[in-house]
C-alpha cells in the first residue's frame, strides 16, 4: 500500500499541475495492483474529487470559473456519468475500455495546444451546440471507467477555440468534479458493488496521498517545470500505462 500511495502522490502532482484529477491513471495503477475491479472506479473517482475540489474553489475565487460557460458541458454529462457508473461490466471489458480511454487521453494530452498558442473565445452559441453532446458522451465513458473526463474535455475546448486557457482549465476542473460525484453515486448503486463498498476504507491512505500531491502540484510544479513539459511527461505516463493495460487485455 505504501508504494501504491507514493505512486498516487506522484500522479496527483503531475495531473494537478495541468488542471486534471488523475482518475485515469489511478484506475490503471489499481488494476496493475490487482485491486477488486468492482470498487476500483469508486476509489479512483474519490481520489479524483479530492484533487480537483481545491482547484475548483480557487478558480471560483479568482473569477476564472464561469458557471454559465460550464453549464452546457455538464447539463448532460452529470446524468450520463451517473448512468455510466451504474452499468455493470465484466473485468476484462473494464480493462479494455480503460486501456482504450487512456490511449485516447494520452494522445489528446500530447497534442493539446500550449497556453501560448491557444485562441481567444468564440461565439457563445457554440457552447451549446458542442457542449451538450460532447459533455454527455464524455460523461458516460467517465462514469463507466471511473474518470472525471477533463482529460478529454480540455483538448476539445482548445481545438475548438471556445475559451482562453485559464477558463478551459477552470471548466475542466469543474467538469471533473461534478462527473466524479455523479460517477460515484452511479458506482454505489451498481448491482454487485454495494456489498464491497466497506472495502473503500482500506484505501484511505490513497486519499491522503492525492490530497498532498494535489496541493504540491498546484503550487510547485510551475516553479520547477514548464506546463508544456509537465503535460508531455504526463502524456508519456498515460500512454505507457495504456500500453500495459491493452497488453493485459489482448495477451
Amino acid at each position: 500500500m505504501l508504494i501504491l500511495a507514493l505512486l498516487f502522490l506522484v500522479t496527483a502532482v503531475l495531473y494537478a499541475s495541468v488542471g486534471f484529477g488523475g482518475g485515469s491513471t489511478y484506475n490503471a495503477l489499481l488494476v496493475l495492483a490487482d485491486t477488486d475491479y468492482r470498487i476500483l472506479p469508486s476509489v479512483a473517482l474519490a481520489c479524483n474529487l479530492i484533487v480537483v475540489a481545491g482547484g475548483v474553489w480557487q478558480y471560483r475565487r479568482s473569477g476564472e470559473l464561469s458557471l454559465g460557460f460550464a453549464f452546457p458541458f455538464v447539463v448532460l454529462s452529470i446524468p450520463m456519468a451517473w448512468f455510466g457508473g451504474s452499468v455493470p461490466i465484466q473485468r476484462d471489458t473494464f480493462v479494455l475500455l480503460l486501456g482504450l480511454s487512456l490511449l485516447a487521453a494520452g494522445i489528446a494530452m500530447w497534442f493539446q495546444p500550449s497556453q501560448a498558442k491557444a485562441s481567444r473565445p468564440r461565439a457563445a452559441v457554440l457552447h451549446w451546440l458542442v457542449g451538450v453532446p460532447v459533455g454527455g458522451a464524455i460523461g458516460f465513458v467517465s462514469g463507466m471507467v471511473g474518470i472525471g473526463g477533463g482529460i478529454f474535455l480540455a483538448p476539445a475546448l482548445h481545438l475548438l477555440r471556445l475559451a482562453e486557457p485559464k477558463r478551459i482549465a477552470a471548466t475542466s476542473s469543474f467538469f471533473i468534479m461534478v462527473n466524479s460525484i455523479a460517477g460515484l453515486v452511479g458506482q454505489a448503486t451498481k448491482q454487485g458493488t454495494t456489498a464491497h463498498l466497506a472495502e473503500l476504507f482500506d484505501y484511505i491512505w490513497l486519499g491522503v496521498a492525492v490530497l498532498i500531491g494535489g496541493q504540491l502540484g498546484s503550487r510547485l510544479s510551475t516553479r520547477v517545470l514548464s506546463g508544456h513539459v509537465v503535460k508531455r511527461l504526463t502524456a508519456l505516463l498515460v500512454l505507457y500505462v495504456a500500453g500495459r493495460l491493452l497488453y493485459m487485455s489482448f495477451a
